[in-house]
């Protein structure tokens, strides 16, 4: 009885046995035929059978390695990284869903001309050709000042000192005498006379202003501000020797402090705006005239003179300035945002979002840089896209081949984690 019952139940166990076995090949063959049909579909295919593993790792901490599967130190499940026959290590692929995630932004790489307005520091200063220096032609003493300190201003044909000096008291004598004679040889030693007085250094009006024992007033020859005064009361000055000197405020220089880097698009005629912090609100316009040709030993600037006019004196030296130069616009150069620039040390790299989802790094040499973009020299021609954000995911102090090679290493996804928002990981805390 009990082998009677025992015949049937086998039969029922391998029929149970097929079928599971059929359905499980049907629902293989269904898969790869699905997969086979939509390539482009977000699951990432199986490795291949002979594909070797290399070492297990945290994708939040790609450069921690593990010869075995399991949870990483930040409770993480490690994934595997497969043998794929050798990759550039400058180019990573990163799948689009990864690249959202992640916030990645791109930029093209646009020619453009770059904007040429810089500000540099300045000094406003003495305008040198309009300065005059009174001097003694010849042995006197100063009897009388009537500028007694520096810095006074005067009118042109102000009274400056009163001097005696013999030799000046002769020479205007003799051609006071002279002033009304008729005959020929007589106007000839008039004219002599004359040409006496300029040599020393005695005008028409200070020959006319000569007084009693041969005193003579020296008159301004032109208005401004005695810049320095070398003499007082009583002095005796010998032939030669400065008395005074005499500046004019109709116009200043500034002098402005160039780094190397823009002195080289400066040259004369450049328009300048120029602004004091004695007189806010106002503006000075005017024009570079030359630059010096030295370079200050200490700041390794170059100075550039820049003439201003002055009309009303409000510019006085030593004042500081900020000078804004306006040099003329030049080609159009290639021009990345600041933002995708990677200072690796010795070199600046950027990263060039290719097609496929591909990263590559690219060594760049940089040039001038204004209003957040950065000319590119070497590296880059014009059309790429670069990366702009989301080098979070670089390691700043490793060189950017080395960083690029741990940001996106394949990252293949669990069965079970079809889900997840990046491939292959789940978040601390979760069960793989």
């Amino acid at each position: 009885m009990k082998r009677a019952l025992l015949i049937p139940s086998v039969f029922a166990g391998l029929l149970v046995t097929a079928i599971g076995a059929y359905w499980a090949g049907r629902h293989h063959g269904n898969a790869a035929a699905s997969s086979a049909d939509h390539p482009d579909s977000t699951a990432s295919p199986a490795p291949a059978a002979s594909a070797k593993v290399l070492y297990w790792y945290d994708p939040m901490l790609p450069e921690q390695h593990s010869d075995k599967p399991g949870l990483s130190s930040m409770g993480m499940q490690m994934v595997p990284k497969y043998a794929d026959g050798g990759t550039d290590t400058n180019t990573v692929r990163i799948d689009a869903a990864t690249v959202q995630n992640l916030g990645i932004r791109t930029a093209p790489v646009e020619r453009r001309v770059l904007a040429a307005t810089v500000q540099v520091p300045g000094t406003v200063s003495w305008d040198l050709r309009q300065a005059v220096i009174v001097s003694a032609r010849v042995d006197a003493v100063v009897s009388k000042l009537y500028v007694r300190a520096p810095y006074t201003s005067i009118a042109a044909g102000a009274p400056l000192a009163d001097v005696l000096a013999p030799q000046w008291s002769s020479a205007v004598a003799e051609s006071q005498a002279l002033q009304h004679v008729q005959s020929a040889e007589a106007k000839a030693l008039r004219a002599a006379s004359q040409q006496r007085l300029q040599v020393l250094g005695l005008s028409s009006m200070d020959a006319r202003a000569i007084g009693r024992g041969g005193q003579i007033t020296l008159h301004a020859p032109q208005a401004g501000v005695i810049s320095t005064l070398d003499v007082r009361e009583g002095q005796r000055v010998t032939a030669g020797q400065t008395m005074m000197t005499i500046n004019g405020l109709s116009t200043v220089w500034v002098e402005a402090a160039l780094p190397q880097a823009v002195a080289g698009t400066v040259h004369a005629d450049i328009p300048v705006t120029v602004r004091v912090d004695a007189l806010p609100g106002q503006v000075f316009r005017g024009h570079v005239e030359t630059l010096l040709p030295d370079i200050d030993m200490t700041t390794r600037t170059q100075r550039a003179r820049i003439v201003l006019a002055n009309p009303q004196g409000a510019l006085s030296p030593g004042m500081f300035a900020t000078v804004q130069l306006d040099p003329t616009p030049g080609k159009a150069v290639p021009v990345v945002p600041d933002d995708a620039l990677i200072a690796t040390g010795d070199h600046t790299r950027v990263i060039v979002a290719e097609d496929g989802g591909r990263f590559r790094a690219v060594a760049v040499s940089i040039g001038r840089a204004a209003g957040g973009y950065t000319e590119i020299l070497d590296g880059l021609i014009g059309g790429e896209k670069v990366v702009v954000s989301g080098q979070f995911l670089i390691d700043s102090e490793a060189s950017l081949s080395g960083a690029l090679e741990r940001l996106n290493d394949p990252m293949p996804k669990p069965a079970a984690a079809t889900s997840a928002p990046m491939s292959g990981m789940n978040m601390p805390g979760e069960q793989p």
